[in-house]
């Protein structure tokens, strides 16, 4: 069945079979997404430059182990005017996924695409575009991440894919969570059970996982209507993953970290609309260069360890050896010292021929310690654990020292380095991340001078730290932005997705929250703005 795409009133076809999850959870949901034929989950486009896009598919034989599917590409959605095509196989090796680069596009131009297999069927129609050359007056970018399947609807997806005005989406990460069912307990939202039952470890396991979550009609929608830059942050693998290991990965239950991380990767470029480059740069004419990062699987070293200050015997004592010492090391990398000398070679030669620096990570840059009155924010039952560590963070901030040390402030040696590299670039820099579920701006400093500003995304799904609070919202996010200089704004509780507005003189971002997502609705519970002018490094009042 063809698919009829409006973009005001998104119709999917109901033929391909997976478009509604409202199934029981365990061996029914998995049966349905491992039992299914033909084009199981639509199509999906990433990967755009000005002249090329990768288009994505699924389809799955009912005979055979090798597939060959063509592509068709149009300039319009009824394909009278066919421009461009090509052929690809795909079987069972890799899940019967699909993957093609067509090149030959124009510029800045809006095109269709299908899928037809061998037996006459066609995939549902995709709409991409390719990205603009010279003079560009304006790009819409919308940036996700933390999208949990079970403890809330992707209202987020399908907010954004009903809009008009927006070029392309970033996926900075958490595209899925690893755990089973069992991990969400009583959050589960009825119908939102996510195969397989338990935490993911095998290839077989995550290939099943993204079968799932690709089933949402939501996100489905989201790929339909425009291409995606992804990139995956941890829970795509393991929970705080890094080169060498996970904090929720057990090696003498769980096996080697590597045949994991392997699963991990693989199923994720199975699935996911993006090239085999670990990180890329894509130009958006003379306006903008956008980076995608990788600051997981391939060159992070393992987080430092504060847990061991907090058990010793003088804890505060403890706690300055090591924010003087391991806190500090300067071989501690996010990124990996080969990705770290492209990301400074992009930022000084693209800065002479692109305005703006817009670099995509997985986790927020920006500094942020504990408020000293968090404690008296928790829910009156939190529990014995959760009110410990809110005392070991508040404890931290009094020796100078971060909340996470999963994020950029665990590595402040690392951040230096790539805020130094934007600084003596002279670059326009503006970092889009995700990660911690809540929303944030921060303007970000080195050696005391503006070196950029953050846009921190909140979660498409995932529950913030809104969870453990009792106390008013506004109060909790006044505390955090009085406490953290960098921090300029923040809200603690609401989902949603950002848009990202970039033109010559201004880089705007709009916060956009869902009224819910325990029920499916598009409707938005407010909207927050701010905005960046072009030489400042710092937000506009």
């Amino acid at each position: 069945m063809i698919t009829n795409i409006d973009r005001r009133s998104l119709i999917l076809g109901g033929s391909i079979g997976l478009m509604s999850l409202l199934l029981p959870a365990g061996r029914t949901l998995a049966q349905d997404l491992l039992t299914a034929k033909g084009f199981t989950h639509n199509v999906a486009s990433g990967e755009p430059s000005e002249d090329s896009v990768l288009l994505w598919t699924r389809y799955v034989s009912a005979q055979n182990d090798i597939v060959e599917l063509e592509v068709e590409v149009a300039s319009d959605k009824d394909f009278t005017k066919k421009i461009a095509g090509g052929s690809i196989q795909t079987g069972s090796w890799r899940d019967w996924t699909a993957k093609i680069t067509i090149d030959g596009l124009k510029p800045g131009s809006v095109y269709w695409y299908r899928f037809i297999a061998p037996d006459g069927s066609k995939s549902p129609i995709g709409r991409t575009k390719t990205l603009p050359v010279g003079n560009v007056k304006r790009f819409g970018l919308a940036v996700f991440s933390c999208s949990n399947f079970p403890v809330g609807w992707f209202n987020a997806y399908a907010h954004a894919a009903a809009r008009d005005d927006l070029d392309l989406w970033m996926h900075v990460g958490d595209y899925f969570y690893e755990y089973g069912n069992s991990s969400n307990h009583d959050n589960i939202v009825a119908g939102r059970v996510v195969a397989p039952d338990h935490e993911i470890i095998a290839l077989a396991d995550y290939r099943l996982r993204y079968a799932c979550y690709r089933a949402d009609a939501d996100l489905q929608a989201l790929h339909q209507m425009a291409p995606m830059t992804a990139f995956w942050d941890d829970h795509e693998s393991a929970n705080d993953s890094w080169e060498g290991g996970a904090q929720n990965h057990q090696p003498d239950k769980e096996g080697d970290w590597s045949i994991r991380r392997a699963a991990a990767m693989q199923a994720y470029r199975e699935w996911m609309p993006v090239s085999e480059e670990p990180w890329k740069a894509y130009q958006i004419g003379n306006l903008a260069t956008l980076y995608r990062t990788e600051s997981r699987l391939l060159g992070r070293t393992k987080q430092a360890d504060i847990g061991a200050a907090y058990r010793a015997t003088n804890i505060d004592a403890a706690l300055d050896t090591f924010r003087d010492g391991e806190w500090q090391n300067p071989s501690a990398t996010m990124l990996g010292s080969t990705q770290e000398s492209w990301l400074y070679h992009g930022f000084k030669n693209n800065s002479r021929s692109t305005i703006w620096q817009l670099v995509g990570m997985g986790t927020i840059m920006g500094r942020t310690i504990m408020p000293n009155d968090a404690i008296g924010w928790l829910k009156a039952d939190a529990s014995e654990r959760n009110i410990a560590n809110f005392k070991n963070n508040v404890l931290a901030a009094k020796h100078g020292l971060p909340m996470w040390m999963d994020r950029w402030d665990g590595y402040p040696a690392a951040r230096s380095r790539l805020l130094k590299a934007a600084q003596d670039a002279d670059a326009n820099l503006v970092m889009l991340s995700g990660d911690s579920h809540n929303a944030w701006a921060y303007e970000l400093a080195e050696d005391k001078r503006p070196a950029g500003v953050e846009f921190a995304g909140h979660s498409v799904s995932s529950n913030g730290i809104e969870g453990s609070m009792g106390a008013d919202p506004k109060i909790v996010a006044n505390g955090f932005v009085t406490t953290n200089h960098e921090m300029k704004w923040a809200n603690t509780h609401q989902r949603g997705y950002m848009m990202i507005e970039i033109t010559p003189q201004n880089v705007t971002g709009e916060w956009l929250f869902m009224q819910t997502v325990k029920t499916k609705t598009t409707t938005l519970a407010g909207t927050h703005r701010m905005k960046v002018e072009r030489g400042r490094n710092i937000f506009s009042v």
